[in-house]
């Protein structure tokens, strides 16, 4: 590489490896080989892209008990085809039973969305969460603390995240035949590693409000 630090970094990476594949090799309880034959997790977990946020570990979960995808402040646009393709996979081929919508505290890309900085393409994708801030912007604004600001957003992002995940037509599709899919809010404190309910779960399309619940 020509970079003494980054080959460094990299043989780390390299050696993390082998040493979780010898892991694996003097692991007797057969759940690798079990992993190595497909998945079936109850569990789609939509979250911040964050590094410090592991959904299996805050969950107490396993591999291959838990689908994952991730972006920036956990958002659910309804034009991203990432996260709908992911979706309608758990939804409809893994058969997963909860979609949980997991803020964090602290998320950066929350704070950066209530400045009036540029940081660049991102700006584009944190328009969504300026938009969850206009609506709640009385709210919001009267919060004088920064970080409590902040936090609030956070809160009152994954709640629309939610609502934007049962509108979507996966979801209310999968409603109409099944009664086993609920939709969740959660936030992280990642200081404690608390996983905190919001209240706001969905189990069918009858309080969404009239014209977002499809017949």
């Amino acid at each position: 590489m020509g970079n003494k630090e980054l080959e460094l970094g990299f043989e780390k990476i390299l050696q993390g490896n082998r040493e979780w594949v010898d892991f694996v090799k003097k692991d007797e309880s057969g759940r690798f080989q079990q992993l190595a034959k497909g998945q079936s997790p109850e569990v789609l977990w939509i979250g911040c892209a964050d590094s410090r946020v592991p959904a299996n570990e805050i969950t107490g979960k396993k591999p291959g008990e838990v689908f994952v995808h991730r972006n920036i402040a956990n958002m659910v646009i309804h034009s991203d085809m990432s996260m709908l393709s992911v979706l309608d996979y758990a939804v409809n081929v893994l058969k997963v039973k909860h979609v949980i919508i997991a803020g964090h505290y602290g998320c950066g890309g929350v704070a950066a969305s209530l400045s009036r900085q540029q940081f660049g393409v991102i700006d584009n994708w944190l328009c969504h969460i300026k938009d969850v801030y206009r609506l709640h912007a009385a709210e919001i604004d009267a919060i004088e603390n920064h970080e409590d600001k902040v936090n609030r957003l956070i809160e009152l992002n994954v709640k629309e995240q939610v609502f934007n995940l049962c509108t979507t037509s996966i979801v209310q599709n999968a409603w109409k035949d099944r009664d086993d899919l609920a939709i969740h809010g959660m936030v992280i404190n990642i200081g404690t590693g608390e996983l905190t309910d919001l209240g706001c779960t969905f189990t069918n399309n009858e309080d969404l409000g009239e014209v977002f619940a499809y017949k």
